[in-house]
């Protein structure tokens, strides 16, 4: 019987999650440095979070309070 040879996959071209301009594979899934940054920064400042079935504790609740009214004044 004849051997079959499959060719590889093409990887469908990723978008960057931040400009969705191509992604470049060294700093994939990004497409510049830049881009990764500004992830990185978005995860840092809160914007970006994961869901939980936790309830927050007294200590969350009283900490996020002080910090609502530090940025008030």
């Amino acid at each position: 019987m004849a051997e079959i040879h499959h060719l590889p996959r093409r990887r469908k071209q990723a978008a960057c999650p931040v400009c969705k301009k191509p992604a470049v594979e060294t700093f994939r899934p990004f497409c510049s440095k830049r881009c990764q940054q500004v992830d990185l920064g978005r995860w840092l400042g809160g914007t970006y979070t994961l869901p939980t079935e936790e309830e927050p504790d007294e200590a969350d609740i009283e900490a996020l309070a002080r910090r609502l009214e530090d940025s008030e004044n």
